[in-house]
């Protein structure tokens, strides 16, 4: 028997379900995506799989709660067609290309032409907005305090700021940035135990949203007073939930294709090792996950993530993330038919 490309890794309480029963949708309440940017290119053929058969025929509510890249490939699979959709996001994204020193306004401007090529069409946004299953929750991050400069070092300045009084106490982040929540539903149970401000998404905040959600701090402009939102700069929700290790309010199991074993909480806990989500907090959860060796097998022995625009040339990079685009659907085809191995989280 061949070695599975997929590890499957669940809580306490999901690994018994899975034991007893195996992994069935209609067990599922929540399905989370997290931040990350090209990292979630080796969970392509999973989105695929999962929306496009395994959960095809819901009909019963399913929450997606996503930061950043994990909020825009939720705003794919909640269109009609979802696996069309998350292919022109994986085909825009991985085709993307910079001038060498790109500015800001750069970066921004070709991000938000992204969006255009994944939702063409004003019908595209209105079929996320109506999905009467699916119910989308994107996270962004609002400045607490108004900028008095836009300049780089003033921005350096500020998320100085947030790191020191995140390694003291990541609750302190809540005086920097303000959790806020956009969705096309009204469900107030999923996250009331967290502090948060829940907005509803329409077709006139739609696209800048989702922009917010994944707008990097230092890399691309904030997006500022979107349409029906409380005035102020919005931006990555990965600053907060960069992997959205949360107290979620539900009653089923959450599903998890995330590119690794563990969760991060915030961004700015990804050079703190020590600050990993427990595995109480993931009792639920049936965690989706590349195999290290999987991983070792690809270009570079690693999955993509943002610091190839800088170390490979354009025509490195394009075909490695192209291999790993294809590549990612062994990983569905090992969940499609079973060639996995349930291991608990401890």
């Amino acid at each position: 028997m061949t070695v599975s490309t997929l590890r499957v890794l669940a809580g306490a309480t999901a690994f018994e379900h899975l034991q007893q029963h195996g992994l069935r949708q209609q067990d599922i309440n929540l399905v989370l995506g997290a931040s990350g940017g090209p990292k979630w290119f080796c969970l392509f053929g999973l989105d695929q799989y999962l929306f496009g058969e395994f959960f095809k025929d819901r009909s019963t509510p399913l929450s997606l709660v996503g930061s950043s890249a994990g909020a825009w490939r939720f705003a794919c699979v909640t269109q009609q067609n979802p696996a069309a959709a998350s292919e022109r996001f994986a085909k825009a994204y991985s085709s993307l290309c910079f001038p060498p020193k790109a500015s800001i306004d750069q970066i921004t401007s070709t991000s938000a032409a992204v969006l255009d090529q994944v939702f063409p069409t004003d019908d595209c946004i209105l079929q996320v907005l109506n999905n009467p299953v699916l119910q989308l929750n994107f996270i962004a991050a609002r400045e607490v305090k108004v900028r008095t400069s836009e300049r780089k070092a003033a921005q350096l300045r500020r998320l100085l700021l947030a790191a020191g009084a995140n390694l003291l106490k990541p609750a302190l982040l809540q005086r920097f940035y303000q959790r806020v929540v956009m969705q096309n539903h009204s469900d107030t149970r999923l996250l009331q135990q967290v502090p948060h401000e829940a907005y509803p998404l329409t077709p006139d905040n739609f696209k800048a949203s989702l922009l917010a959600s994944g707008s990097i701090p230092m890399v691309m402009h904030p997006v500022k007073d979107p349409a029906g939102l409380p005035a102020g700069l919005y931006m990555d929700g990965g600053l907060l939930d960069y992997h959205l290790s949360l107290p979620y309010q539900q009653d089923g199991l959450i599903l998890y294709p995330h590119f690794y074993p563990y969760l991060i909480p915030g961004w700015f806990d990804k050079s703190l090792p020590w600050r990993r989500a427990k595995a109480a907090q993931m009792d639920k959860m049936i965690l989706l996950c590349p195999s290290e060796s999987w991983v070792k097998s690809l270009p570079y022995g690693k999955i993509p993530d943002r610091k190839d625009f800088d170390k490979l040339t354009d025509a490195q990079r394009l075909d490695y993330w192209a291999t790993v685009l294809e590549r990612s659907k062994e990983l569905a085809d090992d969940l499609r038919s079973g060639h996995y191995k349930v291991e608990q989280l401890i």
